[in-house]
């Protein structure tokens, strides 16, 4: 039934959706734990390996050569007559924009974690993103067959480092090399599999030599899921029955609020535990009538608005992402909160309160596409069309605007130098970058005022790697790539006055602009990076030439006044200036505005702040010593160690990005290859004064 409603585009009963996204560490198996899912659902008829470069949601060129998630991919797939829309999501810290804006429009989540391992630097990356978007989850540990697996201490570490509550609903029957079967606590039997396609499932009794440490087990599974449910509390005490269908029921509620996290097993490589991962997706992760009702401001009055997840309701939908598809052109993924998006139909873009007409609307498998006449609350797919829509921005009806919260992402921290080898390619290249810029909101592109330079800046050097490839095999564009380097930020100290004035006569009219005003600098918190206000009084500045000024100073602001970055975290205010009848014009009050920037900040002790990164590195416990050494050389602040247990110890830190170029190589020498490590921004801090000129100079 679910399966024809979505090949047609029909209404779905919401009950039967589940919209998930796949999260985890790099390398915890989420591509592989999906492939099963798609295997097992009948949605392919084949299982691909990553290792192979055959995984169906890894289908760029470089997901296949580079063995990684690089791009979310949707997938549909359908298990007990429920539709479960998923994303399979990068584990790669480079692209965790990626795994942000799936969560903003998913409803749940099943958290991959390493056996081995357990919880890794990205697991607790990805699982605060979830919390900031209250995403219920469900967490399933994989690898079970790996030598060192251990089932316990990976639970352990999902409640201490992610301050969760993991309640297993199962456990292994042996750990690692010895891993033949799963242990399920509600019907307290052993589930085994009679051949390596994971298939010919048998049920059968739990053994004698475990059967004491299951019932233990189930004893605890009670206890924790009865704690959130009072009427189950009070039977618990009363020490009456209570069905294992009362159980399933109280987990559900609790994990959807998020007071729980059921704990699966398995491994998704040799294909055991992922149908019944599939069950628990069905059982306790919610349907879009589940999570409560859609906010927004009508952008007419302000007020807030709320949605229902219903058909009957006006349509509001969030486009999420765009795709750049080399055979159809701009793909824009959205999520329906509300109503009913038709093909062919017009909406409002009430981000823009510009009209955009829905072109085709397609149901997307990975890379392939299937037609579609309409889309239902509550579901998710893409449409051809949209001309000025971008991530973060709300569709609606006309007639009953609203404008749902947008997604923030974080700054890029590290850009380099590209330049065209040919006219040609200068021309392919500025087309190539924008459409690159309109999929990723983490890379930004600008182009130095001093040098003409063309800068490219993104999350980290892989992340950068990715683009300049894409740009070279999708685009044809040849070009020259420098070094990577820092993306600084200048700020102010204090308060301090500006005046810029613009005069020039030249034979017949002259230009001429006067601006005076006031910067103060901005908490770290702010909302928003410039503030500029306009407090002229008298009318010393006609009101049609403030947004002249305003323009000017936050061009100037972007372009940099100590070292050519961005100037950010400061409020302008415009106190006042001078025009004239004839020669005043928007380019005279523009330049005005942005000499006046330049002067407030240089007068009020303009620094630098460099990105700060969170550092998470693993190596054997002999060479920790070593590490922390060239760490503290690196101006690292050392946040804490501990000793997994396996060997290995794990030191978190905090460093600043200029110092861990070519860090890799290093920590390869001091470890013997045997250490990893992964690095995410973290804040912004003031630059050491006695690096800063250097950095000015262009010698750092």
């Amino acid at each position: 039934m679910a399966k024809k409603a979505a090949a047609t585009g029909q209404a779905l009963d919401l009950n039967l959706v589940r919209n998930i996204g796949i999260i985890a560490h790099i390398d915890a198996g989420k591509t592989t734990t999906t492939e099963r899912v798609l295997y097992f659902a009948g949605r392919i008829h084949r299982m691909g390996e990553v290792h192979d470069g055959a995984a169906t949601t890894d289908y760029m060129d470089q997901e296949k050569e580079r063995g990684i998630t690089i791009t979310a991919a949707a997938v549909t797939a359908f298990w007990h007559d429920c539709q479960i829309n998923i994303i399979d999501t990068p584990g790669h810290v480079d692209f965790t924009a990626e795994v942000q804006r799936s969560l903003r429009v998913l409803d749940g989540g099943v958290v991959v974690f390493d056996g081995v391992a357990g919880v890794e630097p990205q697991s607790e990356t990805v699982w605060r993103q979830a919390n900031e978007y209250s995403v219920p989850r469900i967490c399933f540990i994989n690898k079970m067959d790996r030598v060192g697996a251990d089932f316990g201490r990976c639970v352990g570490m999902i409640a201490n480092r992610l301050k969760a509550n993991p309640v297993p609903i199962q456990m292994p029957y042996s750990d690692g090399a010895d891993f033949s079967g799963i242990i399920d606590l509600f019907d307290m039997e052993l589930i085994t599999y009679g051949d390596t396609m994971g298939t010919a499932i048998e049920h059968v009794a739990i053994p004698a030599e475990v059967l004491e440490r299951a019932e233990a087990a189930r004893a605890t599974m009670i206890e924790q899921i009865v704690e959130h449910d009072e009427a189950l509390t009070e039977k618990y005490l009363n020490e009456e029955p209570i069905s294992n269908e009362e159980l399933m029921r109280a987990l559900r509620a609790s994990t959807i609020a998020g007071l729980t996290h059921p704990v699966l097993c398995g491994s998704s490589l040799r294909n055991k535990g992922v149908q019944l991962l599939l069950d628990a997706v069905v059982h306790y992760l919610p349907s879009p009538l589940d999570i409560p009702p859609i906010q927004g401001a009508n952008p007419k009055t302000g007020a807030i608005e709320e949605r229902h997840s219903t058909d009957d309701e006006p349509l509001s939908a969030l486009v999420f992402k765009i795709v750049t598809d080399p055979f159809v052109g701009r793909l824009a993924f959205f999520r329906v909160y509300s109503g009913v998006i038709h093909a062919g139909s017009t909406v409002l873009n009430t981000s823009k309160d510009r009209r955009e007409r829905i072109g085709r609307v397609v149901r997307m498998f990975a890379d392939r596409r299937e037609d579609v006449e309409e889309v239902h609350a509550g579901d998710i797919a893409a449409t051809l069309g949209l001309k000025d829509t971008f991530t973060g921005e709300t569709l609606a009806e006309q007639s009953r605007p609203i404008v749902l919260e947008e997604i923030h992402f974080p700054e890029p921290v590290i850009s380099v130098a590209i330049e065209p080898k040919t006219k040609a390619d200068q021309d392919k290249m500025g087309v190539a970058l924008a459409k690159l810029a309109e999929e990723d909101p983490t890379f930004v592109v600008r182009v130095n005022d001093q040098t003409g330079q063309t800068l490219i800046s993104g999350m980290g050097e892989l992340h950068l790697e990715v683009l300049v490839e894409r740009l070279f095999r999708e685009f044809s564009v040849d070009a020259r790539v420098g070094k990577p380097r820092v993306s600084y930020r200048e700020t102010i100290l204090q308060r301090a006055r500006g005046e810029g004035r613009f005069v020039r006569q030249t034979g017949g009219s002259g230009q001429y602009g006067h601006a005076v005003i006031e910067v103060e600098p901005l908490p770290e918190d702010a909302p928003d990076d410039v503030v500029i206000e306009n407090k002229v009084v008298g009318g010393a500045i006609p009101k049609e030439f403030i947004k002249s000024i305003e323009s000017g100073i936050r061009e100037a602001a972007q372009s940099g006044v100590i070292a050519g970055f961005p100037v950010v975290r400061f409020k302008a205010a415009i106190l006042d200036g001078s025009y004239h009848e004839v020669d005043s014009s928007d380019l005279a009050f523009k330049i005005a505005g942005s000499m006046a920037l330049k002067d407030a900040v240089q007068k009020a002790h303009g620094i630098l702040m460099e990105p700060y990164m969170r550092v998470d590195v693993v190596v054997p416990e002999e060479y920790a010593g070593d590490v922390l050494g060239d760490l503290a050389g690196r101006r690292a602040n050392i946040n804490g160690v501990e000793a997994r247990g396996d060997g290995l110890s794990s030191i978190e830190v905090e460093a600043p990005l200029g110092e861990m170029f070519g860090y890799a190589t290093n920590l390869r020498n001091i470890s013997q290859g045997r250490g990893s490590f992964t690095m995410e921004f973290e804040k912004y801090v003031p630059v050491p004064a006695s690096l800063m000129e250097a950095i000015i100079r262009g010698g750092h």
